[in-house]
């Protein structure tokens, strides 16, 4: 894999990837996470500890990035987001995000603003952690929705393996656009990890969109089968599709409407 665009450091510690202010969070975080969850975590086998890896994961809760970090770091890797730039713009949220090794991404900004960053953190040896769908589900029962298409392009433009997660449980802790979480009970979150993808029957295919969206396709039906287990009921055959809806694409749909 090689590109031209910036350059991150091999990732280094233990838990791989780690850095000081990635440890004083995870001193901060992970007691609180443990007072607030009783954890169910599966196919932690199938986490790789060293090398670029990619980890994918359904978006249900704004509580789920810190439950995503958690379940990885204390599987050996320090996971690196890309995450929306307005998070950066927070007091000290965004000098910890900084300092922890997080990237901020502009959503509303078409095209790959992201890509070379995620490819040059992919080069390095980082884990990558993304959430396909770009927001929180818009699907009323909270199922995976048809996702955009950049991890598909990145799973082949890099070729690292891309491991398939799910979680729940975290929409109990911080119901969808709410920033109160509910505190006064310890809340099951299940997360479990599948066996890598093979993103191969499209290498060389990242400018072809219906090459790029069947891969998507692809990666986002490993998604659902995996929070279908863990759910204990099939998904809707009906995915809900955010383009063909009134609702905007990124952002607490509840607040604003498509322009």
């Amino acid at each position: 894999m090689s590109f031209t665009g910036p350059v991150y450091a091999p990732p280094r510690g233990k838990p791989l990837g780690t850095n000081p202010m990635f440890k004083v969070g995870s001193w901060i975080v992970i007691p609180l996470l443990r007072l607030l969850t009783k954890r169910d975590w599966r196919g932690t086998e199938n986490l790789p500890k060293s090398g670029p890896v990619i980890a994918i994961s359904n978006h249900i809760s704004y509580a789920d990035p810190l439950i995503f970090a958690h379940f990885l770091f204390s599987n050996g890797r320090a996971v690196r987001f890309l995450a929306k730039s307005s998070l950066f713009k927070v007091p000290v949220l965004g000098f910890i995000l900084r300092t922890a090794g997080q990237v901020p991404v502009d959503r509303e900004v078409k095209g790959s603003e992201a890509m070379p960053h995620a490819l040059a953190f992919l080069a390095s040896g980082h884990c990558v952690g993304i959430y396909p769908e770009g927001t929180l589900t818009r699907d009323k029962d909270l199922w995976p929705m048809r996702a955009k298409t950049g991890l598909a392009r990145l799973a082949i433009m890099s070729q690292v393996p891309v491991i398939p997660c799910a979680q729940w449980g975290a929409e109990e802790i911080l119901m969808p656009y709410a920033k109160v979480p509910r505190i006064w009970k310890r809340t099951k979150v299940t997360v479990v990890a599948g066996q890598a993808l093979d993103f191969s029957p499209w290498y060389g295919k990242e400018e072809d969109f219906a090459a790029v969206q069947e891969a998507t396709e692809y990666a986002m039906s490993a998604v659902t089968r995996l929070l279908e287990q863990i759910r204990g009921e099939l998904a809707p055959a009906d995915i809900f599709d955010p383009r063909s809806s009134d609702l905007p694409t990124t952002g607490n749909f509840k607040k604003k409407k498509r322009k």
